[in-house]
């Protein structure tokens, strides 16, 4: 106990968002300006994303677009401070960051998760050569915080990265599909299940979800379904 009290003192709670001190989550200011990111109906039925009117089924990019995942979900929308901290999470090592976004995503995602009924969690990977550049895969911390919340297998070793890519917040939409092509690949470690639910950070025009779910879908896997952190606005 005294050991922890010492590191407190190094490395002290702060808040994920505004990165002040504060222990116990998100402090008080940025619990109410998230608050207003959350993703409520009416949302998209396949990648959830808002959409203006009940009516509408699909948001614009999945109305004109055919996906290879069946569904998903997300906690927020894609805007500071949530953004923010999103990169912080992804690439100033705030693994720490993780436990505190599973919690989010199951409280609000819990229906969606349970009627998925997955057989296993996957993490979106990163290409090895990322891998080792910053130490860590974003999307196995989320997901394996979330295998321990929801009590459902987290496979890490199943789905590999086999083609470095650009990074997708660079491109055009065109550009994003065809720099996911060929990206993904099935290791000999996996065995299709039923169900699985991939986990990434953020969902954008969903190339990458696209792209792990259409070889999933090829290696026998019958269902696909997502869940991020944040994802863009759908109108």
């Amino acid at each position: 106990m005294r050991d922890v009290k010492v590191l407190s003192l190094f490395w002290p709670d702060t808040c994920p968002f505004c990165g002040k001190v504060w222990r116990g989550g998100a402090c008080p200011a940025c619990l109410a300006a998230v608050k207003r990111l959350e993703v409520k109906e009416p949302r998209c039925m396949q990648c959830g994303k808002p959409v203006r009117r009940a009516e509408e089924e699909y948001c614009r990019d999945c109305s004109h677009t055919y996906h290879h995942y069946d569904r998903g979900r997300s906690a927020w929308l894609h805007k500071p401070p949530v953004s923010n901290s999103i990169y912080r999470f992804k690439y100033q090592n705030q693994r720490n960051y993780g436990s505190y976004y599973a919690n989010k995503m199951t409280e609000c995602c819990n229906t969606f998760i349970r009627a998925c009924n997955p057989y296993l969690i996957v993490p979106i990977p990163l290409h090895p050569a990322r891998r080792r550049k910053r130490g860590y895969n974003q999307a196995e911390v989320l997901a394996d915080c979330l295998g321990k919340l929801t009590d459902i297998r987290v496979d890490s070793k199943g789905l590999a990265r086999i083609r470095s890519s650009s990074p997708q917040k660079l491109l055009g939409s065109r550009e994003r599909k065809r720099n996911m092509q060929g990206a993904f690949a099935v290791t000999e470690r996996f065995v299709p299940v039923p169900s699985i639910l991939l986990v990434d950070d953020i969902y954008t025009t969903g190339n990458t979800i696209d792209a792990a779910a259409e070889i999933l879908k090829k290696s026998g896997v019958q269902n696909v379904y997502f869940l991020t952190i944040s994802i863009g606005q759908g109108y």
